[in-house]
């Protein structure tokens, strides 16, 4: 069974974290409509939803990926890049505990999750804004009696990692090559996201689908050209708020 972890918009969304956008105006009401149908995506694609209640004080805790690395293993308890994310962590660890042994990322280091691609035992981890390389070395630390190999990608021009790659099947990577190196990921092929649409490479894979945002028509086309079923959803004020269809769940296996 899928298990996915969300949060409810925060009604202090407004006030998120911004990088490498412009902040507009973001209608709280319809992000969190946009958040529910995103929930009954997740749904549709056979995941049982775990709900946290909002965080008022905490405008970004909607983006739970980043407050947590879920392997079937164990789970890393992130230290975000923001400082203003960090109490973010409490609450998440909450909800993971009866699920999978805890460890937590400690000062220096700092990491999100949306800076994390698994691709099989293989961790690939953004070096952007938000993670660094002592969070890296702890992670080798953790994951490697498990099997698990940690590989650094440098990462420029946007947020995270998976705003720049995403996998999207066993073969398939969705890519913006001018955000990162699309040549450091094994025998994986890539398409890559239409020029006109450079936020457009991430989706979420489930199993047989990939939920996708429709506000990148031309990429969701490219997507479907090689065979991808996508499930699609509109996520446009969570995007205002530099999120992605990865960054609003956390998704693990449990037996």
């Amino acid at each position: 069974m899928l298990i996915a972890i969300t949060r409810e918009v925060s009604p202090t969304i407004s006030q998120c974290e911004l990088t490498h956008l412009a902040r507009q105006p973001i209608d709280v009401r319809l992000a969190q409509m946009q958040h529910h149908q995103y929930e009954a995506a997740l749904t549709v694609c056979g995941c049982q939803v775990i709900r946290l209640p909002a965080e008022p004080t905490l405008p970004d805790a909607v983006f739970v990926e980043d407050t947590a690395i879920v392997l079937d293993e164990v789970a890393i308890i992130t230290r975000p890049g923001a400082d203003a994310r960090k109490a973010e962590i409490v609450s998440i660890a909450s909800a993971l505990a009866p699920y999978r042994r805890l460890h937590f990322i400690e000062a220096p280091g700092v990491v999100d999750g949306g800076d994390v691609l698994r691709i099989g035992k293989r961790l690939y981890v953004g070096l952007s804004s938000r993670s660094n390389g002592a969070a890296i070395e702890q992670m080798m630390a953790v994951l490697r009696p498990f099997g698990y190999s940690v590989y650094s990608v440098q990462v420029n021009g946007c947020l995270h990692l998976k705003s720049a790659v995403t996998q999207v099947s066993p073969t398939l990577l969705l890519v913006n090559p001018t955000w990162m190196d699309a040549g450091g990921f094994g025998d994986m092929q890539v398409v890559e996201v239409d020029a006109d649409e450079p936020n457009a490479a991430n989706a979420l894979w489930l199993g047989d689908r990939v939920i996708y945002p429709t506000d990148y028509p031309r990429t969701q086309q490219r997507l479907r050209q090689h065979g991808i079923a996508v499930h699609g959803v509109d996520v446009g004020e969570l995007i205002k708020a530099e999120g992605a269809v990865t960054c609003c769940s956390l998704i693990f296996n449990c037996e």
